[in-house]
C-alpha cells in the first residue's frame, strides 16, 4: 500500500474513491461540511446546510412535536376527543411515539417541547444525531417563572409577582439564571415572558402576565428578554426568549381563554402593541400568536399584525411559533379554512415560521409547494431563523447535557438567594390597622390554617410538583420565622379549595377561640398537576372574581369568634373581597412568590422585612366593575354605580409600608420646551417614620387636552428608593417627547401643543399624587 501511494496516478484514484465513497455516504458527507465548522460565520454556515438540504428536510424543522415521556403518558390516559380539547396534554391518533422516535432519526422533526427531564432531552438529541445531517433539536418549555416544569429547578415569584416589585433588575437576574438552569437541563427556548396586557381579572392567566400597565410589562418584559437572551443569545448559557401572545388575548369579553376580541388599532397600538415593539428592539428572537381572533381575524392567519407590523414596521427578525393546536383551529373552530392543509397555507402565507405541535404540518406544506401556492424561498426564510438560533446556541457543537453538572447548577446558592429576596419585594400589603408587623409579646398563641396554608399552591401556574425540601410553604415559613416561643398550631382545613367541608370550618372556628391571633391563607389554585382543583391558571377562568368555593365562610367563621385575623391572599389573580376589606385589620397580598414563599412572608408578618411590593394591577370591588384600570378615560366613571362604591377596592400602584413617606411638590426646569425638547421633574422623598423602607415612586402623565381623549393618567416612570429613618432623596424623571407621545385622529405618533399635569407619587391614586403642570408650545 505504502508503494501504491508512491504512483501520482494511484494518488488520483485513490482521492477519486474518497469522493464517491463520500457522495455515496450522506452521513461521511454531512460530518465533512462546512456547516459543521464553528469557526465560520454564522449566516454561512446556514447557507451551507440548507444547499444541501431537501425540501423535506426543511419543511421538518417547522415541526414541533410534544416528548415522547409525554406522549406516552398521554396515550394512556386520553382519548383522542380528550386530546383535540386539551391544552396541556397530547398525543397523536394512528402516530404511535415509537413512530415519533424514528422521525426523529430521518429528521423529519425539528422541535420539542414538553421535555421536561435532562434524560429525555439527551436521548431525542442521540436520535437527531442519527440523521443524514444531524441536525440537532431546539428544545423549547414554558419557563415562565424558573423552569418550574423540572422537577428541583428554582421556582421564583410568578410575573405577576414580580411585576409588584417594580423592579426590572431581578426579571432579568432571575431569567439569567433560568436560562442556566434550562440549558444544564436540556432546554434552548423559553416561552416566556408574556407580554399580554392585562385587564379583566377573570381571565385565568392574569398571574402569568406583568399586570395591567403597558409601561411596567414594557419593562419587565424587556428585562426579561435580557435575562434569558443575554442581548446575543449565542453560547451554552443562553437561551431564546418568545415574546407572546400575538395579540390581545387578555382583554377577553367574557373572560374565558381564547374568545373573540374586538378592538380598535387605537387600542391596539396604544396598550396592547408597545411590549411587542419595545421587545423587537431588544432583539427577541421569537414570538407566539394569540390563540383568539382579533377583529374577525384569528390571530394565526393575521398578516396585518405579523408581517405588516411586527416585521415590516417593528423590524422582526426572529421566527414565529403557533400556540398549541392553533393552526388545527382555523379550520376545527374559526371556521376559515375547510381544510388543514388550507389553514397551513393561511397561516405560514401570513407569516407563521413553526407548527406547534404535531403531524398535520409537514405534508400540506409540501404539497403547497409543489403546487407552488407557497414559494420554497418562503419555506427558506422560515428555516433559516430556526437554523440561525441552533447555530448560535452552539446545539451543532454539542446538543448533549453532562447529567452530572445538573446538581451543580439547578437550585443552586446564589438562584434561591435572588429567588428569595425576588418574594419579599413582591409581597403587597393592602391593609394594616396596626395589626403588623406582629407583636410577638401579645400574640403568641397563633393558629394557621386556610386551604393555601401548607401547599405548593404558593408556586403558582407552570410549575409541576417540586421536592418538599425545595418549597418553604406559608405554615412552614411562619414556624420556622416565629419566635421560639410562639406557639404555631396549624389547623388543616382541607386544600381543595373547590370541596371545603363544613366540619373543617366549624372545626377550625373553634380551634381559634383559644388562641390569640388566627392567620387565615386563602387565595387561588394553579397548580396543574390537581388539574380539577384549579381556581386560576391557563384555561380555568371565572365568571366571579370573589374567594372561590367557602373560604369566605372559613374567613366569617373565624372573625366571629373575636379572635384577631390577619389575612394572608395567595393565587394569581385579583380577588374582589369587599367584606375582607371591611372587617379584617391586616391584609396581605402574598401573589404567588415561589420557592421561598413561607419565608418571605413570615419575615413581613414578624416584621423582620418592611413591605415594599405595589400592585401592578387593579383589585376590583366586584366582578360587575370590570374592566377596573387606572389609566381609564374621563367618562368612565362619569356616572356611578348605584348600590356600590365606584371606582377600585385597591388601586394599580397601591402598597403599604411598615413606615410613612412624605412627598414634596415637584419641582420643573423648564417648564415651557418645545415638541422635540425635553426637561428635567424632581421631588423629594422623605422618610417620616420610624423604620428603613424602600419607597417605590412612581411618575404619570396626562394631556389634558387632545384631539382624541386621553387616559387621566399613564404611568411613564418609576423609581424604588431606599431610605433610612428620617432620610430623604430627590428623585428625578427626564420627561423625554416619546412619554408625552400619542396617535391623534390620523393615527399619526406626534406631540400635540398643550398643557400636560406631570405626576410624582405612591400610587395612581389622586390623593397619593403631587402635580405640577408643563407647557409643550
Amino acid at each position: 500500500m505504502k508503494s501504491r501511494c508512491k504512483n501520482p496516478i494511484s494518488v488520483i484514484t485513490l482521492a477519486l474513491v474518497a469522493i464517491i465513497l463520500t457522495n455515496c455516504s450522506p452521513a461521511l458527507k454531512a460530518q465533512q461540511a462546512l456547516y459543521f465548522n464553528k469557526n465560520l460565520p454564522v449566516e454561512q454556515r446556514v447557507a451551507d446546510l440548507m444547499q444541501r438540504m431537501t425540501l423535506e428536510e426543511k419543511v421538518a424543522q417547522m415541526c414541533q412535536y410534544v416528548g415522547v415521556e409525554h406522549m406516552k403518558e398521554a396515550e394512556k390516559n386520553l382519548s383522542a376527543a380528550e386530546m383535540a380539547n386539551s391544552d396541556a396534554s397530547g398525543f397523536y391518533p394512528n402516530l404511535h411515539s415509537s413512530e415519533v422516535e424514528k422521525m426523529v432519526e430521518k429528521g423529519r422533526i425539528g422541535s420539542f417541547l414538553h421535555v421536561v427531564t435532562a434524560e429525555e432531552a439527551n436521548y431525542l438529541q442521540a436520535l437527531a444525531a442519527k440523521s443524514r445531517l444531524k441536525i440537532p433539536l431546539i428544545i423549547g418549555i414554558d419557563a415562565i417563572h424558573g423552569n418550574g416544569l423540572y422537577s428541583g429547578a428554582t421556582i421564583y415569584p410568578t410575573p405577576i409577582s414580580l411585576a409588584s416589585t417594580f423592579e426590572p433588575r431581578l426579571a432579568e437576574i432571575s431569567s439569567q439564571q433560568t436560562a442556566l438552569e434550562m440549558r444544564a437541563t436540556g432546554s434552548h427556548w423559553a416561552f416566556t415572558p408574556n407580554v399580554d396586557v392585562a385587564r379583566d381579572a377573570r381571565w385565568g392567566r392574569v398571574g402569568e402576565t406583568f399586570g395591567e400597565d403597558p409601561y411596567l410589562v414594557t419593562q419587565m418584559g424587556v428585562a426579561s428578554i435580557n435575562g434569558l437572551q443575554q442581548h446575543d443569545f449565542t453560547g451554552a448559557h443562553k437561551v431564546i426568549a418568545c415574546v407572546k401572545h400575538l395579540i390581545a388575548g387578555s382583554e377577553p369579553p367574557n373572560g374565558l381563554n381564547l374568545a373573540p376580541m374586538d378592538v380598535s388599532e387605537r387600542t391596539l397600538r396604544e396598550v396592547f402593541l408597545p411590549p411587542y415593539k419595545a421587545a423587537v428592539e431588544a432583539g427577541v428572537f421569537s414570538a407566539m400568536t394569540a390563540h383568539n381572533e382579533v377583529n374577525g381575524i384569528p390571530s394565526h392567519s393575521n398578516a396585518w399584525m405579523m408581517t405588516d407590523i411586527m416585521r415590516n414596521e417593528y423590524g422582526f427578525e426572529g421566527f414565529y411559533v403557533s400556540d398549541w393546536m392553533d393552526i388545527e383551529r382555523l379550520q376545527n373552530l374559526h371556521a376559515v379554512a375547510p381544510t388543514q392543509k388550507e389553514a397551513c397555507f393561511l397561516t405560514v402565507d401570513a407569516g407563521m415560521d413553526m407548527h406547534m405541535h404535531g403531524p398535520n404540518f409537514l405534508k400540506p406544506i409540501m404539497e403547497l409547494v409543489n403546487e407552488n401556492r407557497l414559494t420554497e424561498e418562503r419555506i427558506n426564510a422560515s428555516v433559516s431563523k430556526i437554523l440561525t438560533a441552533k447555530f448560535k446556541l452552539g446545539l451543532f457543537e454539542n446538543s448533549q447535557v453532562d447529567l452530572d453538572k445538573i446538581k451543580n447548577i439547578v437550585f443552586q446558592k446564589s438562584h434561591q438567594e435572588t429567588a428569595l429576596e425576588a418574594a419579599r419585594k413582591s409581597i403587597v400589603l393592602l391593609k394594616n390597622e396596626g395589626l403588623l408587623p406582629l407583636d410577638t409579646e401579645k400574640y403568641k398563641n397563633i393558629l394557621v390554617t386556610g386551604p393555601n396554608a401548607d401547599d405548593q399552591t404558593v408556586l403558582g401556574d407552570w410549575a409541576l410538583v417540586q421536592p418538599d425540601e425545595n418549597v418553604i410553604t406559608i405554615k412552614e415559613g411562619i414556624q420556622q420565622v416565629a419566635p421560639s416561643f410562639s406557639n404555631i398550631t396549624f389547623f388543616d382545613s382541607g386544600d381543595d379549595i373547590r370541596d371545603m367541608k363544613d366540619e373543617k370550618i366549624e372545626e377550625a372556628a373553634r380551634i381559634a377561640e383559644q388562641k390569640d391571633l388566627v392567620i387565615v391563607v386563602v387565595g387561588s389554585n394553579a397548580m396543574r398537576y390537581h388539574w380539577n382543583n384549579r381556581t386560576t391558571g391557563e384555561n380555568v377562568a371565572r365568571a366571579a372574581i370573589n374567594l372561590a368555593g367557602k373560604q369566605l365562610q372559613l374567613v366569617k367563621k373565624i372573625h366571629a369568634t373575636g379572635t384577631p385575623v390577619l389575612i394572608v391572599f395567595t393565587g394569581g389573580r385579583p380577588l374582589s373581597t369587599p367584606w375582607i376589606d371591611e372587617h379584617i385589620p391586616a391584609i396581605v397580598q402574598a401573589w404567588e412568590p415561589g420557592s421561598f414563599a413561607g419565608q418571605a412572608v413570615a419575615e413581613i408578618i414578624f416584621g423582620k422585612v418592611n413591605p415594599s411590593g405595589k400592585l401592578p394591577i387593579s383589585i376590583p370591588r366586584s366582578v360587575g366593575q370590570i374592566q377596573t384600570i387606572y389609566n381609564h378615560k374621563a367618562a368612565h366613571y362619569y356616572r356611578k354605580y348605584t348600590f356600590e362604591k365606584t371606582g377600585p377596592l385597591y388601586p394599580f400602584g397601591y402598597g403599604m409600608s411598615y413606615t410613612t413617606y412624605a412627598y414634596s411638590k415637584p419641582s420643573i426646569s423648564n417648564k415651557q420646551i418645545e415638541k422635540n425638547e425635553t426637561t428635567t421633574v424632581s421631588a423629594t422623598v422623605t422618610n417620616t417614620g420610624k423604620v428603613a423602607g424602600e419607597e417605590i415612586v412612581q411618575l404619570y402623565i396626562n394631556d389634558e387636552y387632545s384631539s382624541v381623549t386621553r387616559p387621566l393618567k399613564e404611568l411613564k416612570g418609576f423609581k424604588k428608593i431606599a431610605l433610612a429613618p428620617g432620610e430623604s432623596k430627590e428623585i428625578m424623571f427626564e420627561i423625554t417627547p416619546e412619554m408625552l407621545s400619542f396617535f391623534d385622529v390620523k393615527m399619526n405618533y406626534i406631540v400635540e401643543a398643550g398643557t400636560f399635569k406631570i405626576m410624582v407619587g405612591s400610587s395612581s391614586k389622586d390623593e397619593d399624587l403631587q402635580t405640577v403642570t408643563l407647557t409643550v408650545k
